[in-house]
Formats: structure tokens, sequence, C-alpha cells
């Protein structure tokens, strides 16, 4: 995760969280890695960016190192992976985590990296611009860092797009209707922004690409949405006071009758330097 996140996210800065809470949220980060849906957004992002043996590329916000392992493997035998984050404990994570691959760990600063011009063949920034001050001065320096006729590769959520069944509907309406009081316009909706920005910054061949994560039980949903997750402290839920026992007890009833549904739209969009 990135800097100048707000303090009312979880990963607001990781770097001063007690240590069981930090392993909490990198266990989750993990899981949600493997989780099938997020894997087919990956999917989708892989085919936008288009890496090749031999490239130079950056993973901007690594978190845990899942993804530059996988870049690793896939630049091999020449190439090399950069994986960037702003924590240095999510970066000792990603280390302890590394399984081979020419990659280097770096703490570092989207909104101000340290690299050359054009040092890379390529850009990879996961649900990192929803957490910072400045995204399109972040845009702006992956770009930067990225030679002419490299990829910059841009995967973000759009919260304002999730949404439930099987459990009461005005029940359901508070809970996203509360997470979305806590969250800024730009988190609430830029997955969907991302396109705008690349063209912004002069980028061509835009490819965008909405995938529609769908979760047909709780225990599906939980791994990527908070709101759903008995796991995750009562201080960081992003539900009103009062009715969290009330709406855990509805998401139980529609799983075992088996009628849960939750969908959350998660945009990938990758242009050319």
């Amino acid at each position: 995760m990135e800097p100048a996140q707000l303090d009312r996210t979880p990963f607001a800065d990781l770097d001063r969280m007690p240590p069981d809470m930090l392993a909490m949220l990198v266990a989750a980060l993990e899981a949600m890695s493997r989780h099938p849906e997020i894997r087919r957004v990956r999917h989708a992002a892989w085919l936008a960016m288009r890496p090749e043996p031999g490239q130079r590329l950056l993973d901007a916000g690594c978190g845990a190192g899942d993804v530059a392992r996988e870049l690793a493997t896939a630049v091999a035998p020449d190439g090399e992976v950069v994986a960037l984050d702003y924590s240095e404990a999510t970066l000792a994570a990603a280390r302890t985590r590394h399984a081979g691959g020419d990659i280097t760990y770096v703490a570092g600063d989207v909104c101000a990296l340290d690299f050359d011009d054009e040092s890379f063949d390529g850009v990879w920034c996961e649900r990192v611009l929803q957490h910072v001050d400045n995204a399109d001065a972040a845009v702006g320096e992956l770009a930067r860092v990225t030679r002419t006729g490299g990829r910059v590769c841009l995967v973000d959520t759009d919260w304002a797009s999730l949404a439930f069944d099987g459990v009461d509907a005005t029940l359901a309406d508070t809970v996203v209707a509360h997470m979305h009081g806590r969250l800024t316009p730009r988190q609430l909706d830029m997955g969907r922004t991302l396109r705008r920005r690349l063209l912004d910054h002069g980028l061509s061949d835009v490819t965008t690409t909405p995938v529609t994560c769908f979760f047909p039980d709780p225990a599906s949903a939980a791994v990527v949405l908070p709101m759903v997750n008995h796991d995750v402290p009562e201080a960081d839920w992003m539900t009103p006071d009062g009715v969290r026992d009330e709406w855990l007890a509805q998401v139980a009833s529609a799983g075992e009758r088996g009628d849960f549904l939750a969908v959350l739209t998660i945009w990938v969009a990758a242009g050319t330097v």
C-alpha cells in the first residue's frame, strides 16, 4: 500500500500498526491475491500490460510481493522487477516471501518516484491510487519513469458499484451508504477514472476493462469486502454503530439459504507511453 492514505482506512499507515494487526492485514492481502475473482482481475491486467522476457518492470505498491514474484517469472531469465512500497513493514513481508527471481525491493512514494525518466519497460500499479492524495501526480510519475513505447497498467476499485442481494434491502443500503460516507469521492470511483487519467497524461493505445467480481457466498465475499468479514476489528468496520450484529446475521442467513450475492467492479486500464 501507498503513502498519504486516509486515517480511516485500515491501510492508513502500516508501519505504525501493532504487530498483530499488521500480520492480519498482510494475511488479508495474501488471501485476496489467491481469490479467484482477484485472479480474474489480474489476468485482465496481465493481458493489458503484456510482460515479456528481458523487460525491467516496476510494481508500484507491491504489498507482500505476490504480483512482483509473478512478473519476475515472466521477465526471466534476463529481466528485472523493482518492487516498490511506501511501507517498510510490507516490504519486509515481501522479502521473507521471496522465492527466487530478480526482484529488488525499494521503499518509495508513487507520487515522487526516485527513478530516472524512462527507467522501466512497464509499470504495474494495483489498488493504490484510491489511497494517495494526488492520483494524477502518481500517474504522471508512473508515465515519466516508463520508456517510450512501454505500458503503464493501472488496477483500481469502483466502490460505488458495490451491491448486495439476499439480505434486507434497507439494511444493505444503510451499510453501503455508510461506507460511501466514509470514503472520499476519489476512493469511491477511482476505478472508472483510470482511463481518463491515462489519456490526460498523453498515453496512447489505452485499453479499459471493467471486471465485475461476483461473490456467491459470505465466505467468498469476506476475503475482499471488510463489511462481510467477522474478523475485521469493529473500530475498522465500515458499518454504522448498532447494525453490525444484525447485518452479519442477515449475511449468515442468506448464506445458509444459498441466495447471498455481492458484486463489486474493479477496473483495469493500460496505456502506452
